[in-house]
């Protein structure tokens, strides 16, 4: 399966969405803390509406905790970032791997950036800054997904 990443979420409706998103793709949520905003039930629910009983979600106290449970899972963790030199559709994808998008306002720190395995990008038009990170997010894992053939209901 397929894991998204949220480090440190700064819009609750972005993250309702990218919840909502991987419900219906079968893809589990990782949400790395702190976030913006209260990730309490009560509120993911609120934005995520009824789709978060379909989507598996662990909330991480902090980067580090996370980054202990990918190295004791062995999961491969593919940073999306504008910093990424490889074109996100000519990256090859692996089941299980980890996509991880980055905060809204700020992405990700050096560190974190570092501790990827790789790196990839959406390009864009030279004269703009970036995506929305829900549409970037759903073009990585919708292309993770058709590489690894594990969109549900086999298309």
């Amino acid at each position: 399966m397929l894991r998204l990443a949220l480090y440190q979420p700064d819009i609750p409706q972005n993250t309702g969405t990218l919840l909502r998103m991987a419900a219906c793709l079968g893809v589990a949520v990782e949400i790395i803390e702190p976030a913006g905003f209260d990730v309490s039930d009560r509120h993911l629910r609120r934005s995520g509406l009824d789709y978060l009983d379909h989507v598996p979600v662990t909330r991480h106290r902090s980067w580090d905790a996370f980054a202990a449970w990918r190295q004791a899972q062995g999961l491969r963790l593919v940073l999306a970032t504008t910093r990424g030199a490889l074109p996100y559709t000519e990256f090859r994808y692996r089941d299980g791997d980890c996509l991880l998008m980055g905060r809204e306002s700020a992405g990700v720190p050096d560190a974190v950036h570092a501790a990827a395995d790789a790196r990839v990008v959406v390009p864009i038009r030279a004269d703009l800054r970036s995506l929305n990170i829900a549409v970037c997010a759903a073009m990585v894992v919708g292309e993770a997904l058709r590489q690894t053939e594990g969109f549900p209901g086999g298309f």
